[in-house]
């Protein structure tokens, strides 16, 4: 127990510069705290405690401000920093070194039993205000951006971002120590895209008809070369 503490301990100054002791996060660090009153409810639900696990879930919610369902399924050294505002629903699962900003909610979108809220796996980090919504799968090392809602599921090392969310990098492994790298600008890149499609119609449009022939490449005589045909 003492070395899956050190560990936790090493976990959250490795990521977060604010840290200076181990001392001032037992201490300050809601996220700890929470996890700490997660990890007891979580083996009173086992046992079929589950009042008293809700009990002491509401406790530490009021305490914390963060919010985890005692059923739901954490890995190891999940760090939450800051935490306000968080929220982890009943069948949510949460794999190992996880990162989650304040103000993120793993939710369902139904009224349904069984499995109605997300999987994150391992090694993700999840951005201040994001919402990840459904029984969907977020692959191990993605980034979800600040303020992102997601409603399908990512493979693994994506980088998503927007409302809905939109995959923007795939297949370029996101590093922990990248926790707090520049994000695309989901709405400027569109943008941009846009405009330089506008100015390649806008230039067409002003080509005098010889200009346009030659640009589409017209047949001679009314034949088409076999290059023109070319895959």
């Amino acid at each position: 127990m003492f070395n899956s503490l050190k560990s936790y301990l090493q976990f959250i100054r490795e990521h977060d510069p604010a840290a200076r002791n181990a001392f001032e996060i037992l201490l300050t660090y809601p996220g700890l705290h929470a996890l700490c009153g997660y990890r007891m409810a979580h083996s009173l639900w086992n046992i079929r405690l589950k009042m008293l696990a809700r009990l002491i879930s509401y406790l530490f919610r009021i305490f914390t401000g963060i919010e985890i369902h005692p059923a739901a399924k954490i890995g190891k050294r999940l760090f939450i920093d800051h935490g306000m505002g968080v929220v982890i629903g009943e069948t949510a699962e949460v794999g190992d070194d996880v990162i989650i900003y304040q103000g993120v909610t793993l939710g369902g979108t139904s009224h349904e039993k069984g499995k109605r809220h997300p999987t994150i796996e391992g090694q993700t980090i999840i951005g201040a205000g994001a919402k990840i919504l459904g029984p969907i799968t977020i692959g191990s090392h993605c980034r979800i951006g600040a303020n992102a809602v997601v409603l399908k599921s990512t493979p693994p090392n994506s980088i998503v971002v927007g409302v809905p969310g939109q995959i923007i990098v795939r297949s370029k492994k996101v590093k922990m120590a990248d926790d707090n790298a520049q994000m695309p600008d989901a709405i400027g890149l569109t943008l941009a895209s846009a405009l330089k499609r506008l100015e390649k119609i806008e230039a067409h449009l002003e080509m005098t008809p010889v200009e346009k022939c030659a640009e589409t490449r017209c047949p001679e005589s009314g034949v088409w070369n076999g290059e023109d045909f070319s895959i």
